[in-house]
């Protein structure tokens, strides 16, 4: 059996390869758009293609999960992603390199899919956050360590070399999980790839009122992160005249604010339960994201009016990643890859379309970044406090390794 330090590691690099995919060549993000001449909107769609492609084939993973185990669908999808990391390294135009790193976000999905069911073929729901919160811990040191070696590595190698590091970090993972990684799944579901079983499965996952509240509050934070993803590189390097290097170490000092939350939310889940702490997290996303508009309408726009109120919304993104993937997972012990997969859909459907309108807003102002953060903070708050408070309360024993029930959970 995975010792319980195993599982944690292996769900930080699963979980971890998102942010790395999206963090570590954000500083090169500008010099690659001008260096490709490339459009602002094409530069900005390397990272849009990549989240929608991610989002989409999590809907693929997860039956293909369900049916044959987590194991052979995580081989292959790393795999997959370190060859077309590899493959994205020598693109000659932007084009190019939107089509990789679309390749690239699909095998990507196999990862982070496999990380949330994962947790849930091995922990009760009650413990089921707690978990989840160990591994974005795990996350966000991995975060914190991206846009700073992002931005060494384009500095003295230039933009390539940060999308060549992609390929190590899924080849270390690969090799990880070949050789010390063991199915979690008990029983694969014999009938997870027939259509009408596939059509009963997620009608009976979009019924529930858990996973809308639950899916929707990861959504809804996610697209404030990938709000600032997207435009801070812009804001930040040239309009604010940060180099590349100094932005890697701010956007570093956002991910550890992130990872403050992460551990503040098992304390609070320990103390308050599920609905309390995703209560509590609210305000610190209602406080972000309006400090973001208020600061920006009444015309203060250096960098610290910037990073205070991320820093704010961080903490409460800290809270509510790891309560609403394992929240929108937990009801469903054995269509766990399902739930998981239409979670991650519905997260990188609003990181899209936010992506769409910010290559469309974006006009040399802060204004398209500040007024999308304020909208997904207040957001954020709003299915915290309206959605989730309406859950059925879920207590937090002590952490055990067990088995998944046969029953679905209580989802309020």
């Amino acid at each position: 059996m995975m010792s319980p330090r195993l599982i944690v590691l292996i769900l930080s690099l699963l979980l971890g390869i998102q942010p790395i995919t999206t963090d570590l060549y954000l500083p090169a993000l500008p010099t690659m758009t001008a260096e490709l001449d490339a459009p602002v909107a094409l530069g900005q769609l390397t990272l849009g293609a990549m989240l929608l492609a991610f989002g989409a084939s999590q809907l693929i993973w997860g039956p293909l999960s369900d049916r044959f185990g987590r194991r052979p669908v995580l081989l292959v999808g790393l795999s997959l992603y370190t060859l077309a990391a590899l493959a994205s390294t020598f693109a000659d135009t932007m084009m190019q390199l939107v089509v990789w790193r679309a390749v690239q976000g699909a095998a990507m999905g196999a990862s982070v899919m496999c990380a949330r069911a994962i947790v849930r073929d091995l922990y009760t729901p009650e413990v089921a956050a707690r978990v989840m919160s160990k591994g974005f811990s795990g996350l966000g040191v991995i975060a914190c360590l991206s846009a700073p070696l992002g931005g060494l590595l384009t500095d003295a190698f230039g933009w390539r070399a940060s999308l060549l590091m992609l390929a190590v970090f899924g080849a270390l993972t690969l090799a990880l999980l070949v050789l010390r990684f063991e199915e979690t799944v008990r029983e694969p579901n014999p009938r997870a790839l027939q259509p009408t079983m596939l059509v009963k499965i997620w009608g009976h996952i979009l019924s529930r009122h858990a996973f809308w509240s639950f899916a929707l509050l990861a959504a809804a934070t996610y697209g404030g992160l990938f709000t600032f993803l997207a435009a801070s590189p812009f804001v930040l390097i040239e309009i604010h005249g940060v180099p590349r290097t100094a932005y890697g170490f701010w956007m570093a000092s956002m991910s550890a604010a992130y990872l403050f939350g992460t551990f503040m939310c098992r304390r609070l889940l320990i103390r308050f339960g599920v609905r309390q702490t995703v209560a509590i997290g609210g305000l610190f996303s209602l406080a972000g994201g309006t400090s973001f508009g208020v600061l920006a309408l009444a015309g203060v726009h250096g960098i610290w009016a910037i990073m205070v109120p991320q820093y704010l919304f961080m903490l409460g993104h800290g809270v509510h990643q790891p309560c609403g993937q394992s929240g929108a997972v937990a009801p469903f012990p054995y269509a766990a890859g399902a739930a998981s997969a239409l979670c991650g859909f519905l997260m990188m459907l609003a990181a899209f379309a936010m992506g769409l309108w910010l290559g469309a807003a974006m006009d040399g102002t802060p204004f398209p970044m500040t007024n999308g953060m304020w909208f997904w903070g207040v957001a954020t708050a709003a299915v915290a406090w309206l959605l989730v408070w309406r859950t059925e309360e879920v207590r937090l024993p002590d952490e055990q390794r067990v088995q998944a029930p046969r029953e679905t959970g209580a989802d309020g």
